[in-house]
This record gives C-alpha cells, structure tokens and sequence, in this order.
C-alpha cells in the first residue's frame, strides 16, 4: 500500500486549494484524487463555453432530485467531473459573501471562522483588476475582473436599478449594502480562471505532491475508530488502496461528500441499513440539513433586436460571435453567465440584503430535463433571483452499497415560510427594477411567468415549475458545536480520527450568494487549522 501523509478526494475549488496550501511544505506527502480528467478541452476555458459541457458525463456529474413542485417534476443538479472541479464549469461569478454572514458561523459556535479570521484569506488569494483596498487583495493567484466588452443592454439594467434605488458599485464586493454592479468574476483577459488554473497547476511539479485523475474513491477505509486511507478504482476498472499516515481529506462538495460517508458506513442508520452498508459510525445528520438556493427566473421579450440573442440562437451568429472572441479575447464569449449582480432587501424593514438578482442581455426557454439548452431567436432580457439564505432543508442519501448506484436527492426547496415569502417578494423587486427607465422603453412584454403570477402562491409556483437549481448546496455534512452536527469547527468528522470534510457540504448556513469563493477561502481555512494540528 503506498503511504501519503494527506489524501484529498476531489480536485475541486476546495482539493486545489488544500492541494497547493499542504504540499507548500516539502516535507509533507499530499495524494489528491480526481475522478474526471484533465481540463484540457477548450471549452473549459472559454467564459461562457462551457455552457457546451454541461450535458457531457465526461465531464460533469448529473444528479436527479425527486420529483418536486406543482408539476412534480424532477431536474439535474450538475457538478464539475474535472481538475478543477464546479470552478470549471461554473458561472464564474465571485462574491464573497456578507460580513455578517461569517460572524454568524462563529455566533453559531464555530470559532475561527468570523469575518476577521476570513477576509486576510481572501485578499491573500485575489488578483483584484480593481486593485488594492482595505477588502480586496492583488498579486495572488486568483484573477477577479469584470467582463471585457459587455452588451450595451446591461448599463441600462444597472441604470434602472439605480432608479430602482440600489446604489452603482465598481466592485459588488467592496459593500454588504444594497447595491448593483458588473459581475466580478475568476476570468483574466478573457478566460476563465478555475481553482486548477489558480492553485493546482503552478504547483504540480512539487515532488511531494501526487495528483490522480480518472480515478475514483470508493470508500474510506477505516481501521479502529480512525481512517487510515482509502479505495479507488480507476476508469479501467483497477483497484487500489492508499494510506493516510496523518489523515483523509474529504473535498467532493455537497452531494459526493456525504455519499463517500455513507458507503463507508457513517451516517444515519435507517439509510445505511436500508443500502446494506455496515455501520460503523452511526451519524444521524450526514447528508442531511442540506440547504439549497431555488433560482426564479423572470424574462422580457425586448421591442428592438439588441442583446445576445441574435449573436448565439444561429450557427452563423456563433461563428461571428467566436471569431470575435478568438481575435480580441472579448465579446459575449469573454464574460460571466450573466454580467449584472444586484443586492437588494425585498422589503425595507429587512436589516440586511435578502435576496440576489443575476441579470443577462439574453433569453433561454424553459428548461426541460433531458435537452440541451438553447438561446431563444426573439430578443430579451432574463433575470435569476434567490433568497440568499434559505431555511428549508433538503437531504442527499445513499440507495445501494455499489458507488455507482444513483442518489437519493430531494431538495424540498421553498418548504419554508421564509423562502415562500422572500422568494415572491424579490419577484416583486425584481418586476419594479424591470419598470424602471432606460430598460423599461426597451421591453415589450414579460414573458415568464407572465403577469397573471402575482399571488404568493403563484410566484413560489412559478420558481419552483420555471426556475432553476442555483448550484450552491450546502450543509449535508455541516460543522457546529452539538454533538449532533457532523463535524467540529476545524472540520474534523465526530467519533472518527484523521477525517474531514472541507468543502461546502460543511456550511451549516449560507455564505449569501455564489459559492465558489468562499469555499476557496474554507479551504484555505482549513489548510491552517490542518498545518496548526501537526
């Protein structure tokens, strides 16, 4: 058996970061196993190409939930299969989350994680293009810009949203008021930065550090109370075990993390005995407490043909569209999924923004599970909104003991009254800045959902039938102070030695908004408390 001294499963935002922060030490052996490949196709670091991966199993991994809403039915939650992992494929947005949000992880009894712990992470890590500030970082490995060359169509949404009364800002991150900006984003001159580009590959010829791809854990092996490594099997069916002399680092996100527990036997007891899984340590709430972002979608068809329609609904429109970008390495192709952010309170007695808008000079037509997405030939303008931080409780689970046995993953999204009522109150806000001059002379009609929704139950409806997953799942192995939370506040998994799980299945509660940032910095995070424990 060969012997490391940290075995990282996944290669993600959170296994790069852990990956280049433990092997600084030459000393210390790191293993990091990755179940997709390398990132070596194109479109990986096109912005907004990778939109052409998304239904391609080589690269992604597509979990169906149950059937929910009030049509039940049921959609794909899609997560990176790839060096890189989401952050290769995502939407690039990088926000990072409310001061206050991580005071209130330390409130809640996870110490060390308060905003004044974590802001010196982000900023050693960033490359701001806005340069330096008392909250932003340069000369670090992770590129932070706004799109090169944006359609017209996105300063007359920021402009209505200043008269919709959210205050400009260059950088959306530089305030935790209400507020409307250009996207930042991980893209340097026009192509994406993911968490391999930043941390994985300037490190990878350290001696001390090992990376595996096309290579699967299977479960971790457990010997006395404490993990001591795990199984993998490649994508030529091989198996093999690797030893961890110090400990095993789960980093496979909010779906992949609680699975790996389960199969290897912690976690509730009903679902392991129910999968023929043994139980080795029972966990009631591994894979449970997950809290998930339900993106409404609002979209306008527009009286005059602007935006991006026009350029990406036809072959010859894409070929123009890719010329540009090839040439230049700006355009459509060179920005985030959408260029507008917005914060914003959906009603004024809220103390902080509730609620996220993500805007964009294009439409795409309702989703339907099992096609391609696709650009609309008509123009318009479309909107994704979230409650930032949602209370329903979702769950992910094990249904057999063989690793390539489909999930069991409900979301129960908007189950709660908060979600209900933040969810059909930011539709609201969303429809008044859409009223507001210069955007409002543009649009002809909305579209969907289409002014019949106006009730509560209409809107919640409408976000749960027409909406979309916001990819941003946590809390499904979350840390906390009670015995009953899965791990401890340096991510140490209860009752088992020389385990952890650090990624975004270890928030017990939302950092509000995309999530990619702040699990970067989690990781980093725990890298020290890992580095401190030696």
């Amino acid at each position: 058996m060969i012997r490391y001294d940290y075995v990282i499963a996944g290669a993600g935002s959170a296994g790069c970061v852990l990956a280049n922060r433990l092997s600084a030490d030459p000393r210390i052996t790191v293993l990091l196993i990755e179940a997709g490949g390398s990132d070596r196709h194109p479109m990986f670091h096109v912005p907004k190409g990778s939109g052409m991966l998304m239904e391609n199993e080589k690269y992604v991994w597509r979990y169906a939930t149950t059937p929910f809403g009030p049509n039940q039915r049921p959609e794909f939650w899609t997560r990176g299969k790839v060096l890189g992992g989401s952050s290769s494929i995502n939407g690039m947005v990088y926000n990072r989350g409310n001061r206050a949000d991580y005071d209130e992880l330390e409130r809640l009894g996870n110490k060390g994680w308060g905003w004044n712990d974590i802001l010196p992470i982000f900023t050693a890590f960033e490359d701001n293009e806005f340069g330096p500030s008392p909250t932003r970082g340069v000369g670090g490995p992770l590129h932070i810009s706004v799109g090169r060359g944006p359609d017209p169509l996105c300063g007359q949404m920021i402009a209505a949203g200043t008269a919709a009364g959210l205050r400009e800002v260059q950088d959306i991150n530089e305030s935790d008021d209400p507020r409307i900006g250009y996207s930042t984003a991980t893209i340097r001159r026009g192509r994406r930065v993911s968490a391999a580009d930043a941390f994985l590959k300037p490190v990878r010829g350290r001696a001390n550090l090992t990376v595996m791809t096309n290579t699967t854990v299977n479960r971790v092996l457990i010997e006395q109370d404490r993990a001591v490594g795990v199984e993998v099997r490649t994508t030529g069916g091989a198996s093999a075990d690797f030893r961890a002399d110090r400990e095993v680092i789960l980093a496979l996100g909010s779906m992949g993390s609680p699975k790996l527990l389960q199969l290897s036997g912690i976690g509730p007891r009903d679902i392991l005995e129910r999968a023929g899984v043994p139980v080795v340590l029972e966990r009631e709430n591994v894979g449970r407490r997950m809290r998930e972002h339900r993106c409404f979608a609002l979209r306008y068809r527009l009286n005059t043909d602007l935006g991006y329609n026009r350029k990406l609904a036809t072959k010859g429109g894409q070929a123009m569209t890719a010329a540009r970008y090839l040439a230049t390495r700006k355009g459509t192709m060179a920005t985030p999924t959408f260029e507008v952010l917005a914060f914003l309170k959906t009603t004024p007695q809220k103390e902080r923004v509730d609620g996220q808008l993500l805007l964009g000079p294009f439409t795409i037509p309702a989703y339907q599970v099992g096609e391609p997405v696709a650009i609309e030939r008509d123009p318009g303008v479309s909107c994704l909104g979230f409650a930032l931080r949602p209370t329903s409780e979702g769950s992910v689970t094990i249904t057999s003991a063989d690793p390539d046995a489909a999930l069991r993953l409900e979301p129960n999204y908007l189950t709660s009254d908060h979600d209900r009522n933040t969810t059909a109150n930011l539709i609201r806000r969303a429809r008044e800045l859409f009223a507001q001059s210069p955007i409002a002379e543009l649009i002809d009609h909305e579209t969907f959902p289409g002014p019949r929704a106006q009730t509560d139950d209409e809107l919640v409806d409408a976000a749960l039938d027409g909406g979309y997953t916001g990819y941003h799942a946590v809390g499904s192995c979350a840390m906390g102070p009670s015995d009953d939370d899965v791990a401890d506040s340096r991510l140490k998994v209860r009752g088992m030695d020389g385990l952890r799980v650090v990624d975004c299945s270890s928030m017990p509660t939302m950092v509000a908004g995309n999530l990619n940032g702040p699990v970067m910095a989690m990781a980093a995070r725990a890298s020290e408390f890992i580095l401190e424990d030696l």
